[in-house]
This record gives structure tokens, C-alpha cells and sequence, in this order.
């Protein structure tokens, strides 16, 4: 089964988000400066940036490289009260619960033509805003769920550990943190069915203009406001830009901004880390290609993401790690150094195994 887990980028209104969006899809979705412009979720899928692919293929003369996709899908613009159903609320917490984290654009720019909702830029005040709504959305989820919690622990003693969690979770959220920041002082496993919002991984996108961008302080100031988890700091604007120039033009935006690679591609290997993936190689003459899966998964389990059967009939897996393979210089180099090694179906993938699976069918 592949592996498709999405971010759902969430924004108050005239953050950047669409700028952003269209940059990651590369396509005009109605870009508006209005805050109900987008209504119907966009999905964009960026490619995780790997330069392991290029030298695979210069080794097994492969036709063409895949490298692995984060993808993620532009949410309806967040309004205070959306968990009251305010602007397109209740739309917007169905979409909401689909995607597997919560990327959440914040503006850190200052524009006169594009006003700011609240009338003033504020980073902090407005990531608690959007972490307001999604704490209330779960306040009301939990309220729900509780009496049906209540009644089961009393009639069956193994769902009491449910019921705790849920009362604890409450609490948390009625403190005003995320379950997300909590995650240490809860058993998510014990949460799961009630699809919460604040316990989804969190990652944050400053958009910020060069003053930021070029001001080390500044950037880890912001990051702290938002630590544990990860931060990514870019210009909406530039990188829908870079989209349309050539290599060589690129290069010299990218220099002029002091940047060695666009945000997109730090957004991608960050929103990689935040849903918890990793990728493992393959190489044949016809295509070098990363394939996503979880981190801690088995091969059978990443042999499955190239096709069911297997995983179904999955015999053994022949792995070397990238490092060895391109030190050795060819497949048969690694294997009469040795470093080619025979996993059975209990081993545990690393980042960048390049493998050939065995399995009869």
C-alpha cells in the first residue's frame, strides 16, 4: 500500500497561503485577496528533493529518476469562530480531519496592499488564534464523546483507560495547549478513535520577507514561539517567482537572498520529518526511485508500497546502504566487499537502504 499522508495548510486570511499554494502546485488557484476564495481543498504535491537519485541513476544508467512526494492540501481560509461554524467553519474541521498534520502558514511580512485580518501583524497572536479554533473544535468533540465514555467504563473495566485519557485530554485543551504540545503526558493510541484535531503533528511556515529571511535572530526567535515542532521559513512571493525562471536565473534570486535552495524544498523535507517518513531506494536500469514509507516500518511492510503482493509473498530483502554502494561504486563491488546484506521480514528499514526484495507470488 503506498504511503499517502497529506499536511493540511491552514492560514488565517491574507497570509500568503494561496501565494504559497500556487507555488507548491505551480498553478493559479484563484489567489484572491479575499478571504473565501478557496473553498474547495487543492492538493499539491511537491517532490522531496534527493540528490541520491541522480547518482544512482548515473550508476545503474537509469533511464529516469522518481524521487518521493509530500503532499499537501490547501484548507479554506480559518476565520476566528470557524469552530462555531463562522466562515466556512464547519467545512473547514472536516477537511481538517482528513489530512494527516497541520502545516500552519504564518505571516511575518509587512505589505500595505495586503492587509493583515486583525489589522496589525502579529505571529504570536496569530498562531494562537488558529490553535483557539482547533482547541475548541476538540473541546466540543470530547463534550460529544464523554457520556458514551462514562457509560462504557461502567458497564465494561477495559474501557476505563479510554475514558481517563479522554478527561485528560480535556483538561489539557481546557489549559489552552494542544494535545500535539502535551504529547508526552498522553497515550495518543488511547485517543485515536475520537480523530482530534490538536493531537496531529504541527508544523509551521513562516512567511516572511527578506528582513526576516536575512536576520538569524529573528528566525529563531519565531522558531522558539513554535518549538517542538518544526518551523520552515521562506517568501511565498519568491518562490512562486523562482517557479518561473531558468536554472541559471534561479540560482542568481536564490544568491541574492542568501538562500542555497528554495523553501519549497526545505518545506518538503520538513513536512517529510513532521508526518513521521522516511524513504528507501531502488535501481535498475529503467528508473532510480524513492519510495515513502513510515519510520520503523518492516520490509515486507516497504516492500508492500511497491505492491501488495509483496508484501503478500515477501521472501527476503538484499539491502546495502547508499554510502556503501556508492564508495563500492556497482551493485557487484558491494556485494564481493561484503556489504550487501540478507534481511528477513523482521528488519527494520533504514533511511537510504537501496533494496532488491525477493518474494514468490
Amino acid at each position: 500500500m503506498a504511503v499517502s499522508l497529506t499536511l493540511g495548510i491552514v492560514g488565517l486570511p491574507n497570509v500568503g497561503k494561496s501565494t504559497l499554494f500556487n507555488a507548491l502546485t505551480n498553478n493559479d488557484v484563484l489567489a484572491a485577496n479575499y478571504p473565501f476564495a478557496t473553498i474547495e481543498p487543492n492538493v499539491g504535491v511537491v517532490p522531496l528533493p534527493d540528490p541520491r537519485l541522480d547518482k544512482l541513476a548515473e550508476l545503474f544508467s537509469s533511464e529516469r529518476t522518481v524521487p518521493a512526494v509530500v503532499s499537501f492540501v490547501d484548507i479554506a481560509g480559518i476565520v476566528k469562530g470557524a469552530s462555531e461554524g463562522a466562515g466556512l467553519g464547519n467545512k473547514f474541521l472536516a477537511n481538517i480531519r482528513e489530512a494527516n498534520a497541520i502545516c500552519q502558514v504564518i505571516r511575518v511580512f509587512d505589505d500595505p496592499d495586503v492587509v493583515h485580518v486583525d489589522g496589525r501583524v502579529d505571529p504570536a497572536d496569530d498562531i494562537e488564534t488558529i490553535n483557539t479554533e482547533l482547541i475548541l473544535a476538540d473541546l466540543q468533540t470530547l463534550e460529544k464523546a464523554l457520556p458514551r465514555l462514562e457509560k462504557e467504563a461502567r458497564t465494561r473495566k477495559e474501557a476505563r483507560p479510554a475514558l481517563d485519557a479522554a478527561q485528560q485530554a480535556q483538561a489539557i485543551l481546557n489549559e489552552g495547549r494542544t494535545l500535539f504540545a502535551a504529547r508526552k503526558e498522553i497515550d495518543p493510541a488511547l485517543l485515536r478513535e475520537l480523530s482530534l484535531l490538536t493531537l496531529k503533528p504541527f508544523l509551521y511556515v513562516f512567511n516572511a520577507d527578506e528582513t526576516v529571511l536575512g536576520d538569524p535572530d529573528r528566525r529563531a526567535e519565531l522558531a522558539k514561539l513554535v518549538a517542538p515542532a518544526d518551523a520552515v521559513f521562506l517568501d511565498a512571493k519568491v518562490e512562486a517567482e523562482l517557479l518561473e525562471l531558468d536554472e541559471e536565473s534561479r540560482r542568481e534570486l536564490l544568491e541574492s537572498i542568501g538562500q542555497d535552495e528554495p523553501g519549497l524544498y526545505s518545506l518538503a523535507r520538513a513536512g517529510f520529518h513532521t508526518l513521521g517518513l522516511q524513504t528507501y531506494l531502488t535501481a535498475g536500469p529503467k528508473e532510480s526511485r524513492a519510495w515513502t514509507i513510515k519510520q520503523g516500518d518492516t520490509a515486507p511492510q516497504a516492500a508492500g508500497v511497491i505492491h501488495t503482493d509483496f508484501e503478500r509473498g515477501f521472501i527476503k530483502a538484499e539491502v546495502v546502504s547508499y554510502d556503501d554502494l556508492v564508495e563500492a561504486g556497482s551493485m557487484a563491488a558491494a556485494k564481493s566487499a561484503g556489504k550487501v546484506r540478507i534481511e528477513g521480514k523482521d528488519y527494520v528499514m533504514a533511511d537510504g537502504d537501496v533494496v532488491e526484495f525477493r518474494f514468490n507470488v
